[in-house]
C-alpha cells in the first residue's frame, strides 16, 4: 500500500473510531437530556480527520443558555470510562458567546482524543455556521485536494497547531501543495480571531 492509500485508510479508520466514541460516550444523549442538540462539525464532518485526534461538536440550547445545565450534561459525560480530563471556559461575554468544553478521552487502544464541545444559544450568530462551512468544504474536495490536505496534516509537527480551517483555505483557495508553500502562506495570512472563510 502506497503512502497515499495508507493515509486515506488511516483517515477512514479515524472517522469510524470517532463515530464509535460519540456513541460509546452517549454524547448526543447527554445533551438531549438538558433539552439541547449536538451537531458534528470540524474535521470529522469534512472527512479530514487525520493525525490530531479531535471530535468537534456544536451544541444548541433555546435561549437563555444556563451554565448550570451545561454542567449537568458534562457530569453525565465525565462519568463515562476513559474520560481523563475536562476543561471549561465561560465565553458568554466574548466574541464566541458560548460555553466551551474540552474533554480528554483515552480510547481502548490507549490513544488520546480531544472532544471540543461549544455550547451556544439557538439564536447565536454562529448557530449552524460551521456546519455549513464543513459541508461546503466536503462538497468541493477533489481526490487531489483531499490527499494534499491529509498529507500536509500528517507532515505538520504536532506543536505547530495549525487550525484545520486555515489549512483547508491554504489548499483550496491558495493552491498550497507543500510544507514550504504552507509556511509561506501562513506568514502572508496570519490567523487572528475566528476564521470566517467558506469555499
Amino acid at each position: 500500500m502506497n503512502d497515499t492509500n495508507q493515509r486515506l485508510a488511516r483517515a477512514a479508520a479515524n472517522q469510524q473510531r470517532a463515530r464509535e466514541i460519540i456513541r460509546q460516550l452517549h454524547l448526543h444523549e447527554a445533551w438531549q437530556a438538558i433539552g439541547a442538540r449536538a451537531e458534528v462539525v470540524g474535521s470529522l464532518r469534512t472527512g479530514l480527520l487525520m493525525k490530531h485526534l479531535d471530535i468537534d461538536l456544536h451544541v444548541y440550547t433555546p435561549a437563555p443558555l444556563h451554565a448550570e445545565e451545561s454542567f449537568a450534561a458534562l457530569a453525565r459525560i465525565a462519568a463515562r470510562p476513559g474520560i481523563r480530563r475536562v476543561e471549561f471556559a465561560n465565553l458568554l461575554d466574548a466574541e464566541d458567546r458560548c460555553l466551551e468544553w474540552h474533554v480528554h478521552y483515552e480510547d481502548d487502544d490507549g490513544r488520546l482524543w480531544q472532544i471540543d464541545m461549544i455550547h451556544m444559544e439557538e439564536g447565536s450568530p454562529w448557530a449552524g455556521y460551521f456546519e455549513r462551512v464543513a459541508d461546503r468544504i466536503a462538497a468541493v474536495l477533489t481526490p487531489e485536494t483531499r490527499e494534499t490536505i491529509l498529507r500536509l496534516k500528517d507532515e505538520t509537527p504536532d506543536e505547530a497547531k495549525i487550525p484545520g480551517i486555515v489549512l483547508y483555505r491554504a489548499v483550496l483557495e491558495g493552491g498550497v501543495r507543500s510544507r514550504t508553500e504552507l509556511k509561506g502562506w501562513l506568514q502572508a495570512h496570519p490567523v487572528e480571531g475566528i476564521v470566517r472563510w467558506m469555499p
